[in-house]
């Protein structure tokens, strides 16, 4: 057998004589356009001149509708005032004086890699934790209230600042919102996500980072995972896996069944990554292991999804393939490969993988969104963006259907938006065609009967969102909505970078 793959292409020697192609003229003939060809180049230069002296523009446009919000919905946004934040052991380094570098008007690019709605602090509050890849910080917020905004018309003030004020104070409701700080950890390149969880066992809740190590594309060993243990002073940090490429995600499991927590690693890297373990061996020493072979690794969502008592992980890849993976649990913390779904379609833009029981049928689906669409020639809506629902029908069949479309979706977050019992779904997009002011950046898909036909506005601005997250943050029982930015590098568009958009009741 010849190790060509196509035998029969081969040229015959009749053939060779035809074609010679060691002729010039044959060449240029082959090479030259048919005249339908020419006339068709021509045609199309011809209306293009037209359409320029008629001061037509010819546009990009999407199969995307336009969205209205729903008459009985409504939120009230508000922006997180993110801070300056010096490194002590920076400011100490070079002399500073305490707020001297916060003081220096310095523009910085807007990359906040992952918002949540968690409790941080186990007080039964939830508070929204930030990983912040431009200050590269883990942050928790706690909301603490509102106050009327009082506006100052002191002499001193000008009509610029007077505008500004009373801007703020129409765009909150007259109202100032309060929060409060918590540093959890500095001093890492780029967080791309924090998972709270007490990692020992003495009831203390513990932050688990993702290191990244680069925001930018590489496949160096600068990833990490960073363990940040609550003690009574604050937190300890404590380097749990390192000398890997960029972390995406860690998620924890007691994956062996030896009553401590383990962990699952979502390697991103470039072209090299996987999914990894950390087998927990007690006094904060895990074993690493590999468990899947592929890059683009985002997140590795944890759960018993052929309920058969262990946990298993959930994989999605978004590299050289779009793929969502699962490595199925023998209760041992033995795992065996699965595909769940795969697509021929490479420009998707898987931007990251949800467990949620859309249909709450006792099995555990995935939302997975798609629409990062960054690569060059591709920045604008496509009909295949949006969330694509993987429905778990059991015996590790997953069914794939789209159901929410939104130019450049990059996340998803399931949410009982209605308060009618079932799950809606919540959609951000970081890169719309957003020279079409009418292009949504928030959206929520109604669900009706696990019919999700309907969509709904929620905002045009801001933009450029790379992250949500849907919990109660006010403590009222009615689901808010979290918001992270990303700014495109060369984008112009307002800074935003946390915006919380608090549901009103109805």
């Amino acid at each position: 057998m010849s190790d060509s793959p196509l035998e029969s292409d081969k040229p015959t020697p009749e053939a060779a004589k035809v074609a010679d192609l060691s002729d010039y003229s044959v060449v240029s003939r082959r090479h030259r356009p048919d005249m339908l060809t020419v006339l068709l180049v021509c045609a199309a230069g011809v209306l293009a001149v037209v359409w320029g002296l008629m001061g037509i523009a010819p546009s990009l446009t999407s199969e995307i509708r336009v969205f209205q919000a729903h008459p009985r919905h409504r939120w009230t946004a508000v922006d997180l005032e993110i801070k300056k934040y010096i490194p002590a052991q920076l400011r100490d380094l070079i002399g500073a004086t305490p707020g001297e570098l916060e003081a220096i008007d310095d523009p910085h690019e807007v990359r906040i890699t992952n918002v949540q709605v968690v409790d941080v602090d186990g007080d039964g509050m939830n508070d929204v934790l930030v990983c912040n890849a431009s200050q590269n910080t883990v942050i928790a917020y706690t909301y603490e209230g509102k106050k009327t905004i009082e506006p100052d018309f002191g002499e001193d003030v000008s009509v610029e600042e007077l505008q500004a004020q009373m801007a703020k104070s129409a765009e909150t409701n007259g109202m100032e919102y309060l929060w409060q700080e918590t540093l959890i950890g500095e001093s890492m390149v780029a967080p791309a996500h924090a998972t709270v969880v007490d990692i020992n066992g003495d009831g203390k809740l513990d932050v688990v980072v993702s290191v990244l190590g680069n925001i930018m594309p590489s496949d160096e060993l600068i990833g990490e995972v960073l363990l940040f243990l609550k003690t009574e002073e604050g937190y300890d940090r404590h380097v749990l896996l390192s000398d890997v490429r960029r972390v995406a995600d860690v998620q924890p499991g007691d994956f062996d069944g030896d009553g401590d927590l383990d962990l699952a690693v979502a390697v991103f890297g470039y072209a090299r990554g996987g999914v990894r373990l950390l087998e927990n061996l007690g006094d904060l020493e895990f074993r690493d292991s590999s468990l899947l072979d592929r890059p683009g690794v985002i997140h590795v969502p944890v759960h018993d999804y052929d309920l058969d008592g262990d946990l298993d992980i959930g994989a999605i890849v978004t590299q050289d393939e779009e793929e969502v993976w699962a490595l199925e649990n023998d209760g041992s913390g033995n795992f065996s490969r699965r595909i769940l779904y795969e697509t021929d379609n490479y420009d998707v833009g898987g931007g990251g993988l949800v467990a949620a029981d859309l249909d709450q049928d006792g099995k555990m689906d995935f939302l997975m969104s798609q629409g990062d669409n960054l690569e060059f020639g591709h920045g604008w809506p496509m009909p295949y963006h949006g969330c694509v629902w993987l429905r778990n029908k059991g015996d590790w069949t997953f069914e794939a259907e789209l159901i929410g479309k939104l130019g450049g979706t990059y996340a998803a977050s399931p949410s009982d938006v209605d308060a009618d019992g079932d799950l809606d779904v919540v959609l951000v997009s970081m890169s719309n065609d957003y020279a079409n002011p009418q292009n949504p950046s928030v959206i929520w898909v109604e669900n009706e009967d696990n019919q999700f036909n309907k969509h709904h506005l929620i905002a045009r601005q801001p933009v450029e969102l790379i992250t949500v997250d849907c919990g109660d943050v006010d403590g009222d029982g009615i689901d808010d909505i979290v918001t992270g930015q990303f700014r495109i590098p060369l984008s112009v568009v307002p800074d935003h970078p946390v915006r919380v958009w608090f549901k009103e009741e109805f």
